[in-house]
């Protein structure tokens, strides 16, 4: 088999790999262990080039790692200042007429000239006992997005033009893999986001507590849900504006993630029209109940609007057995639509309230007439 038909099964297999990647990391690792393995190297990585930052970080390391190198680092990254390339070779030649081509350099300095941008990638080679590398430019959308970072050990044969040629190649099939990506995880952000507040969406709440559930019922995980009504929107709506009353919903919606955020790992979301909720998985329900607190004196403190209604529901509470999210949901729901009938100014906790909660009693009741939405809103 000749070397064009072998270099064109690696094209295809790097292509293939990142098509079939699932996430992010996994397009990462795609791209730079198909370029490893297409290349001949022992090593390589994939970095991207944080503009507002001022650095380039390292997404994934594949290959042979140097005991300083993890699969996935969450720090390793560099200032752009030690690597000028990539912001003067990697933009302003290629800017001028040139290409993004890739270059080789060596540990005994560069093998295809540029040495005025060796001297950091010289000295990385020689302390992880690397003999050359091969660095090609990824670009998306017309700008330097990284690079694609490809190396020998010591001993192993130096790249030479052609490899760098076809480094070129790869990187340009890695950049349309990336772009793709991208484009994918827009559109799952999009599809589990909501527009105005930027909190997740009802899709989100669904699905991450239908797992949460599963997650309690096998372990025993607290799982807690707390429901919120938005008061005075329709008010505002109708007399300032439906773009103050915008802004109310963001404002709150910013109040909202700021009081999820001190139970880790909780989601807030905004399920529709003035509805909102925290689901928090694995925090005890008094620690719950305590950030609800917090939430309604917050949204009372408000310019605009008149407060929240707020209900909590949790499995750490006296509800009987949680078999499905949508117990859980119509709980919070209820404790919610009775904080609203009696204008509490403080969250209303379904199983609270002894044998007899009248929360629970609602929540497990048939559900109302269609006609009758405000008396009860059943949940999935």
């Amino acid at each position: 088999m000749g070397g064009d038909d072998v270099r064109l099964r690696a094209v295809v297999a790097l292509a293939q790999g990142m098509a079939a990647a699932s996430a992010p990391h996994e397009s990462w690792r795609a791209a730079a262990d198909g370029a490893r393995r297409a290349l001949g190297g022992s090593f390589a990585a994939l970095s991207v080039w944080e503009r507002q930052l001022g650095r380039l970080r390292v997404l994934v390391n594949t290959g042979e790692r140097a005991r300083d190198e993890e699969e996935f680092p969450e720090r390793e990254a560099y200032p752009v200042h030690q690597f000028p390339e990539i912001t003067e070779f990697l933009h302003e030649r290629w800017v001028g007429g040139g290409e993004p081509n890739a270059w080789v350099e060596t540990a005994d300095g560069p093998a295809t000239g540029h040495a005025e941008y060796c001297h950091q990638r010289v000295a990385a080679l020689r302390r992880r006992g690397r003999g050359c590398c091969v660095v090609a430019p990824i670009v998306l959308h017309g700008r330097a997005w990284g690079e694609l970072y490809v190396a020998r050990p010591v001993g192993a044969p130096v790249f030479g033009r052609a490899d760098a040629d076809f480094a070129t190649v790869l990187a340009s099939v890695a950049a349309a893999g990336i772009a793709q990506t991208e484009r994918l995880e827009e559109a799952r952000r999009l599809a589990f986001t909501d527009a105005l507040t930027g909190l997740a969406n009802r899709r989100a709440v669904d699905m991450r507590l239908d797992e949460a559930v599963e997650c309690h019922r096998a372990q025993g995980v607290v799982v807690s849900l707390v429901v919120c009504d938005l008061n005075g929107l329709k008010r505002v709506n109708d007399t300032q504006g439906h773009a103050v009353g915008d802004r109310l919903l963001e404002r709150f919606g910013s109040v909202l993630s700021l009081c999820g955020a001190m139970l880790p790992g909780t989601l807030a979301a905004r399920l529709g029209g003035d509805e909102f909720c925290l689901l928090a998985v694995g925090p005890a329900a008094d620690e719950v109940v305590r950030v609800a607190e917090e939430l309604c004196r917050r949204a009372g403190e408000l310019e605009l609007g008149e407060g929240v209604a707020c209900g909590v529901a949790s499995t750490g509470d006296p509800l009987g057995p949680v078999h499905s999210a949508r117990r859980l949901f119509r709980l919070a729901d209820a404790a919610q639509y009775r904080a609203k009938a009696v204008r509490a100014t403080k969250p209303v906790v379904a199983g609270r309230e002894g044998p007899d909660d009248p929360v629970v009693r609602l929540a497990d009741a048939p559900p109302p007439a269609a006609a009758d939405r405000r008396r009860f809103r059943s949940r999935r």
